[in-house]
């Protein structure tokens, strides 16, 4: 896998392509996400990675400020911008009460999200997939975006819960009223 790595250390999917940078999904950072766990651009704990590297596929300890006023629901994608692919791969896709508090470790489980958590399809599955990039082929940052929608996603027509990610991202005709990011890297 090491020699995998190497050959595709040039191909990387890139920040272009990622939910932050889709027109429906611009809006003023005026939030502030963060970890207990990692800074932003700092190394993420084994344990919020994928089991078959030997992690636990944890999903991190999330906070962020208080919503602007009118924010109905939360949109988290969690994307890994370094896969070899033309687009990057969505690690977890959740739709978030605004009244709940901090995520704490686990939250976005596919089995058991935590209360006022409704986790979506991602490339991998449901829930949260921690990090499992291929060895050898350098850092791979994964984001962590944060949107604070002005009307719920289940407001369109597209049929969320079984929707594909790209297709629920597009399907956001809401004002997006806030937004921030956190970014943890990984490497094998």
């Amino acid at each position: 896998m090491t020699l995998l790595g190497r050959l595709l250390n040039k191909r990387r999917a890139g920040d272009a392509h990622t939910a932050w940078n889709l027109p429906n999904l611009r809006g003023p950072e005026v939030l502030s996400l963060t970890s207990d766990r990692f800074g932003d651009g700092g190394t993420m704990p084994l344990e919020h990675c994928a089991r078959n590297i030997g992690g636990d596929d944890t999903s991190p300890h999330l906070a962020w400020t208080r919503p602007p006023g009118g924010t109905v629901q939360l949109l988290l994608v969690v994307e890994d911008i370094d896969v070899p692919l033309s687009r990057p791969a969505v690690h977890c896709t959740a739709l978030i009460d605004p009244s709940s508090g901090p995520l704490a470790p686990g939250a976005l489980s596919g089995r058991q999200p935590a209360a006022g958590v409704r986790v979506l399809r991602s490339t991998i599955g449901r829930g949260y997939h921690g990090p499992a990039p291929i060895k050898g082929h350098g850092p791979h940052r994964y984001v962590f975006q944060l949107f604070a929608l002005g009307a719920s996603v289940d407001d369109t027509a597209t049929p969320v819960d079984r929707a594909r990610p790209r297709a629920v991202l597009s399907a956001v005709t809401a004002p997006v009223l806030g937004r921030a990011r956190l970014t943890g890297v990984f490497e094998r």
